[in-house]
């Protein structure tokens, strides 16, 4: 099973540990990641600013893709829907897809859309499977209780992204239970993690916060379970800042839980780059 891989802009700047920990999982289910060269920002942040510029920059990036002839695999959901909404509007729209070719004409450059972009989720359940992920574990988690926070563009637009339900969604739940983990419901489940007011409403940004976390806290979760990265430093790096108290709920990302159960030591899953500490995560799994 082999994959272009396609890491986008907040993992390698900063959530190494989210690679390392895919990248090491990635081994034991036997997928093969081709690392891509000299891709771009998948256009995600651009869009709102210039349209036709974040088509154009996704572009590039499929038609990079288009000529290794595999389809990608990316940590990141900003990236998987935003460049799986552009392949398929240059695909449907004949006159976008002429404008876009004549100007990625002047770098050498033509989009195809014969490989298409997945998350890493989307390919653990839809391409490996459930069953042959179980194969792969040698320490089931089964005294951990996590909370799964799914985030907004894993799932959304549904009728682009086709990976779950949006209002009742499984595929989180059924990856963490594959690792002998108990995956809490919730009443703030589908809850926004509050990073993207960041920028527009402080006040709201911090109010979405609070539900959330308190949500967490309520459920009796030893661990928040992540599969985006900026939710990921959302949660464990500037919950604490903006909400002015010590939350203190381990944040792993799905990556790092499934690496766990396969036996991989806490070094090699990157658990120390956390900034929340996982000792409590790891006093439970050695109890």
């Amino acid at each position: 099973m082999k994959y272009l891989f396609f890491s986008g802009c907040v993992t390698p700047q900063k959530e190494n540990m989210y690679e390392l920990s895919l990248r090491k999982v990635s081994q034991k289910i036997g997928i093969e990641l081709i690392d891509l060269d000299r891709t771009n920002c998948c256009g995600f942040f651009v869009e709102p600013v210039d349209y036709q510029a974040s088509v154009v920059l996704g572009a590039r990036n499929l038609a990079i893709m288009d000529e290794q002839g595999l389809d990608a695999v990316t940590p990141c959901p900003a990236c998987f829907g935003h460049l799986t909404r552009v392949r398929s509007t240059l695909l449907e729209n004949d006159e976008l897809r002429k404008t876009v070719n004549q100007e990625l004409k002047e770098v050498g450059k033509t989009f195809v859309g014969s490989s298409r972009m997945k998350h890493f989720m989307g390919v653990l359940v839809q391409d490996v499977g459930i069953e042959r992920i179980k194969t792969t574990m040698s320490r089931p988690l089964s005294k951990l209780k996590v909370a799964p926070h799914y985030g907004c563009h894993l799932l959304k637009p549904s009728s682009e992204v086709h990976l779950d339900n949006p209002e009742d969604p499984k595929l989180l739940d059924s990856l963490i239970e594959a690792t002998g983990t108990e995956c809490l419901d919730y009443s703030e489940k589908g809850l926004c993690c509050g990073s993207s007011a960041m920028n527009v409403d402080r006040n709201l940004s911090t109010k979405i916060t609070k539900t959330k976390m308190d949500s967490v806290e309520k459920s009796g979760a030893d661990a928040i379970v992540t599969v985006c990265p900026a939710c990921h430093v959302h949660f464990d790096l500037t919950a604490n800042a903006i909400l002015k108290e010590k939350h203190d709920i381990p944040v792993l990302h799905y990556t790092q839980l499934l690496g766990l159960a396969q036996g991989f030591s806490p070094q090699e899953l990157g658990l120390y780059e956390n900034r929340v500490p996982v000792d409590k995560i790891l006093e439970l799994i050695e109890s």
